[in-house]
């Protein structure tokens, strides 16, 4: 129901339109030009601790000793009437009389009857107070949970890089290894974020700055939520490994291209399908096992939903990755 309708019913069927305003969860009041009083619902009432008869054609900035005698909002307010304005979203915060330090986001409205010239204003009090401060316990959650991975990470990469390894399988292994955990600590601290992180981003850093050098990118702008951050960044790291290693980035000339777009999967669900294709690197044949990081790309892929085609054309290896979003 619009403002407009629900003044309106006020208007002509007051005891109807009472009920349907009381029936709202968030307070609100209605004032005259005059800024008084003229009707107010339950939830107003109970919220701040009021009687309904101490309110009514009553002052509204006199409400509560002054407490609502704000002069932001009381210009805002009194701006309604002549400029035929709004105010959305205006925050209040305000150690109020009876209730305690609040915050209300408020949203006033000019409202006029077609057969009353007299312009009143509908105003709406939303209580953000346990909102804000949730949200701030959560930010400090994060943030803790974030300075305690980098410390574990920093703790986990000393150990790993301070063993000994005279064994030149158990220094590939290392090094494998190091490798692994910088992009899982690095895609954590996105993740840890709640955010998004946009796919070539994610591709040129993931990949390396070496092997990002010979990328050839070509798709839309997309947005990974922060839950495919780690598996994707780990697919991707795992492809610009085996490439420095093995493929295109390997010799000069090598060139990687990797296309992506959007794509119908199963359900109507919408996948990612990206192509990671390597021209001009050393022949390759098709390997006579599968290795730890195929295993890894197929199982995060897999994991996600996704599947996972590769092929290994003397040409250059080919990965075809589909994911849903």
């Amino acid at each position: 129901m619009l403002l407009e309708d629900l003044y309106r019913l006020m208007k002509t069927g007051h005891v109807q339109a009472q009920g349907i305003v009381d029936t709202m969860t968030q307070p609100v009041v209605v004032l005259d030009q005059h800024f008084s009083v003229t009707t107010a619902n339950n939830a107003f009432i109970k919220a701040f601790e009021i009687e309904r008869d101490d309110i009514l054609s009553q002052d509204f900035f006199r409400l509560g000793n002054g407490q609502w005698d704000i002069p932001e909002l009381r210009q805002l307010i009194s701006s309604i009437i002549p400029r035929a304005a709004a105010v959305i979203g205006f925050e209040v915060k305000h150690d109020f009389p009876t209730i305690g330090r609040r915050t209300f986001l408020v949203d006033a409205r000019r409202l006029v009857h077609p057969d009353d010239n007299s312009p009143n204003i509908m105003v709406i009090f939303d209580d953000v107070t346990e909102h804000q401060r949730h949200d701030a316990e959560m930010d400090f959650i994060v943030a803790e949970l974030r300075h305690r991975l980098r410390n574990l990470s920093a703790v986990v990469e000393s150990v790993v890089k301070n063993t000994r390894t005279d064994d030149p399988a158990v220094a590939r292994f290392k090094e494998a290894l190091l490798g692994r955990l910088d992009i899982t600590f690095q895609a954590q601290e996105v993740a840890a974020l709640g955010g998004v992180a946009e796919f070539e981003a994610l591709l040129r850093g993931a990949a390396g700055a070496t092997v990002s050098e010979r990328l050839e990118c070509s798709g839309p702008s997309i947005e990974l939520q922060s839950s495919k951050v780690l598996p994707v960044s780990m697919i991707l790291h795992e492809l610009g490994t085996n490439a420095l290693k093995h493929g295109a980035a390997s010799v000069p000339g090598g060139k990687i291209r990797v296309s992506w777009g959007l794509g119908a999967g199963p359900q109507d669900r919408t996948l990612l399908v990206w192509q990671w294709r390597e021209e001009a690197g050393p022949r390759i044949s098709e390997p006579e096992r599968k290795g730890y990081g195929t295993e890894l790309i197929e199982g995060l892929a897999a994991h996600m939903g996704g599947s996972v085609e590769l092929s290994y054309p003397p040409s250059g290896f080919t990965a075809t990755i589909k994911i849903p979003l």
